[in-house]
């Protein structure tokens, strides 16, 4: 029998673009659950609200170095995190054991947007210090499925070009538990999206 998927949502907040020690940190990240696949039928599933299908790290810095801006996008205090950041090999094994429980039998799959932002960190963090739960390739970007299913160049596969009823209707708040919920309504809008326009 095959294994189903099912998809986890995942977002990472960061001070610099590229992790690892000399380099600058992941700050916090958040994954939700956003649906299930059996090769036949799609689910949606709702994680607004359910700590059960939710899952969230505020991580100690493992670098001086920082880029201001991007702690700015975050809101998020590095000087608190040194102090009360969780351990980032406590984080990520915590993190990989969510994702197998959430997972059961099925094959636990990160969607992003974009995933090539969102998997370097969390591949890398995972690497680092825990085993991942995804595996080596376990990642789809949320732009490229919007992309082939909308039939629009790569310029245009962006948030404010897609039609307003795929939006979840939640904000994006950098706030990366926030934004993982907020991105698993939009990857599901997708998946089950007819294509039309109005």
């Amino acid at each position: 029998m095959t294994r189903p998927d099912l998809y986890i949502s995942a977002d990472v907040e960061t001070d610099g673009p590229i992790p690892g020690p000399g380099q600058f940190s992941m700050l916090s990240f958040g994954l939700a659950v956003a649906g299930r696949f059996d090769g036949d039928r799609f689910e949606a599933i709702d994680a607004t609200g359910d700590p059960a299908l939710t899952h969230y790290a505020e991580l100690r810095p493992i670098s001086d170095r920082f880029d201001p801006a991007a702690v700015a996008v975050s809101g998020l205090d590095r000087e608190r995190l040194r102090a009360e950041g969780a351990d980032p090999a406590e984080a990520m094994t915590a993190a990989a054991a969510w994702v197998k429980a959430t997972a059961g039998r099925a094959r636990p799959v990160l969607v992003a947007y974009p995933a090539t932002f969102d998997w370097l960190w969390l591949a890398w963090y995972f690497g680092a210090y825990a085993a991942n739960p995804f595996g080596f390739s376990g990642g789809l970007d949320i732009k490229t499925l919007y992309q082939a299913r909308a039939r629009v160049v790569w310029g245009d596969a962006v948030k404010r070009r897609m039609p307003r009823k795929l939006h979840s209707g939640l904000p994006h708040t950098h706030n990366a538990l926030d934004d993982a919920v907020e991105q698993a309504a939009l990857f599901a809008n997708i998946w089950t999206w007819d294509g039309s326009w109005s």
